[in-house]
């Protein structure tokens, strides 16, 4: 389990952004020097997951104004994500694909049976954890400004 303070686990994942050029592989050592809000979430099209990406997205200018880059990331796949992002209009950060599980492991993620929690992660510029938030039922997620002061802090 990744610990605040930690070097934050590197990954190499299949990723869309809605667009051509969007689907691609998305490594995390990509945004060294900028903060990262890693989003995991545990499923395409769920009625929670679509509420906190869409919020996300709503308020995506709050994330660029503190220079963080979101990145989401569930074990769907890539094909999924598209299904899931053309249904909602799009989202305004990449949708990662752990289909294996292996980043979600690495972070500490996983349920007792095998599934994503929902979870949060600030990452640093410097590639350390400065923000933790492993939810236990997964019904709620953490709001914008609480992900945002997280950003500002890790800066300070």
């Amino acid at each position: 389990m990744v610990a605040i303070g930690a070097a934050a686990p590197g990954f190499e994942l299949a990723g869309t952004d809605g667009t051509d050029e969007g689907r691609r592989t998305y490594r995390l050592a990509d945004y060294a020097g900028t903060p990262v809000v890693l989003v995991f979430y545990p499923g395409d099209n769920t009625p929670v997951c679509t509420r906190q990406l869409n919020e996300y997205t709503a308020e995506i200018d709050a994330f660029h104004d503190v220079g963080a880059q979101v990145l989401a990331i569930s074990a769907n796949d890539v094909p999924s994500h598209e299904d899931f992002a053309d249904k909602q209009g799009g989202f305004g950060f990449p949708l990662l694909a752990d289909t294996d599980k292996a980043v979600g492991e690495a972070y500490g993620i996983l349920g007792p049976l095998g599934f994503y929690r929902r979870s949060v992660f600030v990452i640093d510029a410097a590639g350390t954890v400065a923000y933790s938030h492993r939810a236990i039922a997964g019904l709620t997620f953490r709001p914008t400004e609480e992900l945002v002061r997280a950003v500002e802090a890790a800066k300070a």
